[in-house]
């Protein structure tokens, strides 16, 4: 553990909470998945897929402004904890991230892939903001086309999600040498070919799901109470104004930093923010169980929302940030099959009679 006093936890106590957590209360199961406002959708489009490699998930509209696309990227099975999703508004104003926001978004990659990407990087003109290590990891730090900030995070414990997201290390044999555009964790996802949206990354240097997210606070106690006695993270590391939440486990998206700063501005929602980030419920009943335990919290709690591909509860922490819980069912293969995602427009049942007026308003991708 690396600490300088502020947010010290000593090591005896983890120990002690680990071992409480069989006492009722439970632990969630990371980042289910981060949303973003970004710019014109081809452009989101064209950098997810293909400057990220990341696999065109689902191809749909917001629910709520169906004139507007909804799209999702992550890996090829489309599993909780490699979802990154966008409204994309063509003439939005650029938003400003700030505290009660999500201020980076971390994806992992082999610590052995990160000289690759900032190669690849540079021969494509995308700028590197910036190349350090934290905590132990390099870190490749870089905006999107939008402005959203993104990192690139050497991760030692890559996963096989072959316990439904559990999380178990995936030795150095199991990353194909293939280049393939997607590299998916469960090895049924691996596809024979390359898809039609290759963008010929080598399989060992794709992108594995989310490494975990930054949020900006202005004092983080309160935040830090709710993930660590509500959610069951961990305090493990600290750097500076930084600190760092874990959960037990290899899982994508298990790591939360908070970055604390008093005076730091106010969040403009706009292009090149996140909207909001959620977290994984691994069924409805757990979700319900969930929300009672935060409603007994003092926290105001929607009530569940059906977003077709998970069920949504929303609520905002301490800090202001907008928290999600989402259901992993019934996931991205209710509507098309797994070989085919993101390649149809999809609508839930209630727009389907709205399909022909939807699509006049929604601009081609290709």
């Amino acid at each position: 553990m690396v600490t300088t006093g502020r947010f010290a936890t000593p090591s005896e106590d983890k120990r002690n909470r680990r071992a409480d957590m069989g006492d009722g209360r439970k632990q969630i199961a990371g980042i289910h998945h981060i949303t973003g406002i970004s710019g014109p959708p081809q452009e989101n489009l064209a950098f997810y897929r293909d400057v990220l490699g990341l696999r065109f998930v689902k191809k749909t509209v917001n629910f709520d402004d169906p004139g507007t696309y909804h799209l999702y990227y992550g890996n090829d099975a489309g599993e909780p904890g490699t979802i990154l999703t966008f409204f994309p508004w063509s003439n939005a104003f650029p938003g400003r991230a700030g505290v009660g926001m999500v201020t980076h978004t971390a994806f992992a990659v082999r610590e052995e892939s990160v000289g690759y990407w900032a190669d690849r990087f540079a021969d494509l003109g995308l700028e590197v903001q910036s190349k350090f290590v934290r905590f132990g990891s390099s870190v490749i730090r870089f905006a999107a086309p939008d402005g959203l900030q993104l990192e690139l995070v050497g991760d030692p414990s890559l996963w096989r999600s072959d316990d439904g997201g559990s999380g178990e290390a995936v030795s150095d044999e199991a990353v194909s040498d293939q280049a393939v555009s997607h590299q998916a964790v469960s090895d049924q996802a691996v596809a024979d070919e390359p898809s039609a949206d290759s963008v010929a990354i080598p399989g060992e240097h794709t992108i594995r799901g989310f490494f975990g997210a930054t949020l900006g606070v202005r004092d983080h106690e309160r935040t830090a109470r709710l993930l660590v006695d509500t959610f069951g993270y961990d305090i493990d590391e600290e750097e500076g104004a930084r600190m760092r939440l874990t959960l037990d486990g290899n899982a994508p998206g298990r790591r939360i930093d908070l970055v604390v700063d008093p005076q730091g501005p106010r969040p403009r929602m706009g292009t090149g923010t996140i909207h909001h980030i959620a977290f994984r419920a691994r069924d409805e009943e757990e979700q319900l169980s969930w929300r009672e335990q935060i409603v007994r919290l003092g926290f105001n709690v929607t009530e569940v929302l059906d977003r077709n591909y998970f069920k949504s509860i929303y609520f905002r922490e301490p800090n202001g940030v907008l928290f999600e819980i989402a259901t992993d069912p019934p996931g991205f293969t209710a509507d098309e099959p797994l070989e085919t995602l993101g390649e149809a427009l999809k609508l839930p049942a209630w727009l389907e009679p709205q399909r022909a007026q939807i699509e006049r308003q929604l601009v081609p991708l290709s």
